[in-house]
C-alpha cells in the first residue's frame, strides 16, 4: 500500500523477465534502504524487488503489468519513473491510499501553466472507468496523488489543478500532449460501488434480517445497499 507521495524519481530500463530501476545518488531514495521482497510503486505500479544493485534495484515484471501500464513504453527508451516505497503503520497518509495496482491508461489532452498552478487534462482510454471520478475525488496518475478539480458529467474526461511542489518533484514536467499515464481509481470508490452491489448481506450485519425493514433483492434477508437506504441512514 502506498499514499501517492512521490520520494525519488528513477530511470527504467528493461532487464531479462523484468526491468531494472537506477536512482541516482541523493535522489531522495536510498537503495540501501530497501531489501529483498520490498514493495515499490514504480510510476504507480507495485512492483517487488527481486534483486539489489548499488544504485537501484531489478523487479520482475508479468506480461499483464506490461500490457495494461506504461512500463514497457517507458522502460524501451529508459525514461523517468516516480518512485515511492511501500508505506508503514507508523508513516503519514499524505496523500490517499494507493494500492499500486493499476485501472487503465489515460491520455494526456491539455497541460497549461496557470498561475502558480497547472491545468493537466487526462482522458481514460476505457471511459466506463469515468464513474471512479468526481470532482473533489483522489486519483493516482503515475502513481501520484493528485485532487479532481473538475470533470465531464461521465469522468471520462476529467482535469486536475497541479502544484508546483508536485509538478517539480515528479515526472509531470515531463508529460507531453498525446502521452500515456498509469491510472488509479480511489479504492474508497471501488469498495462502495461492491457494496452497492451486494445482494447477500452477512449474517448479523447491520444490514442482516429483522434489523431495519427496507427494500430487499429478491433471495436476500436483509435491505438493499442503495442510495435511497443511505439517504435514510443520514449518508445523503
Amino acid at each position: 500500500m502506498f499514499t501517492g507521495l512521490v520520494q525519488a524519481v528513477g530511470q527504467l530500463g528493461r532487464s531479462p523477465g523484468g526491468v531494472e530501476v537506477r536512482i541516482a545518488p541523493g535522489a531522495g531514495l536510498d537503495p540501501a534502504s530497501l531489501a529483498l521482497g520490498d514493495s515499490v510503486s514504480v510510476d504507480g505500479v507495485c512492483l517487488t524487488v527481486a534483486s539489489l544493485a548499488p544504485q537501484g534495484f531489478r523487479a520482475d515484471v508479468s506480461g499483464e503489468t506490461l500490457a495494461r501500464t506504461t512500463l514497457a513504453a517507458k522502460a524501451a527508451r529508459q525514461g523517468a519513473v516516480n518512485l515511492e516505497p511501500a508505506l508503514r503503520l507508523a508513516d503519514r497518509l499524505g496523500g490517499h491510499l494507493v494500492s499500486g495496482h493499476v485501472d487503465g491508461l489515460a491520455e494526456v489532452v491539455a497541460i497549461e501553466p496557470r498561475g502558480a498552478s497547472w491545468h493537466l487534462a487526462l482522458r481514460w482510454q476505457e471511459a466506463s472507468y469515468g464513474r471512479y471520478i468526481c470532482e473533489k475525488a483522489s486519483v493516482a496518475v503515475n502513481g501520484i496523488s493528485l485532487t479532481v478539480a473538475g470533470c465531464e458529467p461521465n469522468g471520462a474526461l476529467f482535469w486536475i489543478a497541479v502544484i508546483p511542489h508536485s509538478w517539480s518533484h515528479s515526472t509531470l514536467a515531463q508529460l507531453q500532449l498525446g502521452d500515456l499515464v498509469n491510472l488509479e481509481a480511489d479504492l474508497l470508490a471501488k469498495y462502495t460501488e461492491q457494496l452497492l452491489r451486494s445482494t447477500s448481506p452477512l449474517p448479523g450485519s447491520p444490514l442482516s434480517a429483522g434489523q431495519r425493514a427496507g427494500s430487499q433483492h429478491p433471495g436476500s434477508d436483509g435491505p438493499a445497499i442503495t442510495p435511497t437506504w443511505l439517504a435514510e441512514q443520514g449518508w445523503a
